[in-house]
């Protein structure tokens, strides 16, 4: 992002300067001494916040204002006026759980209606949903804080042999074995 004064200006389009004198669309190749004669800085944007951890804005100059979420739920004589990231997080755990579920939802209404067993691997993958689903929620319950909530995302990082090293828990489903 550049700035001549006040005004942003960006690479590949002209701009006219206090005087009126209309610059060309190429202006960015000057020479760094010559931009900054001219009155012309580089503005570096803050890097922003998480958004699922953060509300944030970005002024004009790339200054970022951020505040956490509200964390737990805000409630007025006892009744929930606005969920708060735990909440909104367990909902989409559930969310996630019966989308993954709903999948083979068909092997269990053949089960009830023609008495067709369940196979070992679908019932094996559907309890393992529900159950990490359950570790989820209960780790998000436990959490005490904005950072504890981040440490929960699934990360995947390299060793220093190339191998994956995986930390986090949130949607790290496990797959359905064939």
């Amino acid at each position: 992002m550049w700035k001549y004064n006040d005004q942003s200006i960006r690479p590949g389009k002209s701009w006219r300067d206090d005087n009126g004198v209309l610059h060309p669309g190429n202006w960015n190749i000057w020479p760094d001494e010559y931009k900054a004669s001219m009155g012309i800085r580089e503005i570096i944007p803050e890097t922003p916040p998480d958004s699922r951890l953060y509300t944030w804005s970005m002024d004009s100059d790339g200054k970022v204002t951020s505040k956490a979420k509200d964390f737990n739920d805000i409630k007025e004589n006892g009744v929930v006026i606005k969920e708060g990231l735990k909440t909104t997080l367990k909902k989409e755990v559930k969310k996630q759980q019966g989308a993954l579920l709903e999948k083979t939802d068909w092997v269990i209404i053949r089960k009830a209606d023609i008495d067709k067993e369940v196979p070992t691997n679908i019932k094996t993958w559907r309890d393992s949903i529900r159950a990490r689903a359950t570790e989820m929620e209960n780790s998000i319950d436990t959490s005490s804080s904005i950072d504890d909530i981040a440490n929960l995302w699934v990360t995947r990082q390299e060793d220093e042999e190339g191998k994956t090293i995986k930390s986090g828990i949130l949607y790290d489903w496990p797959e359905l074995e064939s």
